[in-house]
């Protein structure tokens, strides 16, 4: 087993989910400067993808900064060769880990027979995480899964995962089937910490669900004897989660126009022939963390509304100097 730097974190470990259109390389550099947490992922990217004429649009869901380290590759497919041949391209990008994903609930995806449709093809799972270790070199590789697909497959399912000496696994406490509709079942925990001691006692071991803040991790990490908590939704509006800071309003609308400000920086180029702006990742994109910054206090529906209508970053900016005389 290749655990990387999984060996050389301070436990417990917190860490950053990956999460399609919301932790993209804008919001998690901002997230490293004003709460880094111990781990860092990507969005989930597509093998297949990455290995088509796509490929270069795809990459810039691989961008990272320094000030994330370490950082995660999260990758997901459902044809092990292509997994060799993605890993040798995360050994050349310079990623600390691969991450793959097995537990993505999309129709789409799991039709496919990828992402949380492994949990029904094990030894499919078994062949992918073989080929992906074998082409990441010195990486550690890990994977994010459910409990199950339909139901509570922990049995069957968490040994198969633990058999491949996988570096870390996160685990997802709830069932394809049941999406976030239900609570996440922590209750199951119990029986997953025995199942990673009796068959990969190496394997770091991370809970994931409904987990809203650091406090709540910490709980779930001495109740449970976990190894740590990845956290996500808690993020959305609030780079300061994994410092445990509250901030003022001033901080949150001038972070909201930061962020804005960096996602235009990467992911828009002005273009004169045609007098406008065009964006390689759609702007509307920051409008889901407008709607999480800008909240809580009087004026905030207006605010919102006026920034809900803006098309760049210098309109942000301007909304939001103005709501701040």
């Amino acid at each position: 087993m290749i655990k990387g730097f999984w060996e050389t974190l301070k436990k417990p470990i917190f860490v950053l989910a990956p999460m399609a259109n919301v932790t993209d390389a804008s919001f998690r550099r901002i997230i490293a400067k004003y709460g880094r947490p111990d781990v860092t992922w990507t969005e989930f990217v597509s093998c297949e993808g990455l290995l088509s004429e796509g490929r270069e649009k795809l990459l810039m869901d691989f961008w990272y900064s320094e000030s994330e380290r370490p950082i995660v590759a999260q990758i997901f497919g459902a044809k092990p060769e292509q997994f060799y041949q993605i890993a040798h391209l995360c050994q050349e990008l310079k990623f600390d880990g691969i991450d793959i994903n097995m537990g993505c609930p999309d129709k789409g995806l799991v039709k496919g027979g990828s992402c949380a449709a492994l949990i029904q093809t094990p030894e499919l799972a078994q062949k992918i995480i073989s080929e992906t270790k074998r082409g990441a070199g010195p990486l550690p590789v890990s994977v994010k899964t459910r409990i199950g697909f339909n139901k509570n497959e922990i049995e069957e399912w968490v040994p198969a995962l633990l058999g491949t000496g996988i570096a870390a696994l996160t685990m997802h406490l709830r069932t394809r089937k049941e999406l976030s509709l239900v609570p996440a079942h922590w209750e199951l925990m119990t029986s997953i910490v025995a199942l990673r001691n009796q068959h990969s006692p190496a394997t770091v071991l991370l809970g994931n669900g409904d987990v809203k803040d650091i406090a709540e991790a910490r709980s779930k990490v001495e109740q449970y004897g976990i190894d740590g908590v990845m956290l996500g939704r808690g993020i959305f509006g609030n780079p300061w989660l994994f410092a445990e800071k509250n901030p003022s309003i001033e901080e949150r609308l001038r972070v909201a126009v930061e962020h804005t400000k960096l996602f235009a920086e990467l992911y828009s180029s002005v273009i004169p022939a045609k007098a406008g702006i065009q964006w390689t990742k759609p702007f509307d994109l920051m409008k889901k963390h407008f709607k999480a910054y800008i909240n809580g206090f009087d004026g905030a529906k207006e605010l919102r509304v006026n920034m809900m209508g803006a098309e760049t970053s210098e309109e942000i900016e301007t909304i939001v100097k103005e709501f701040l005389k």
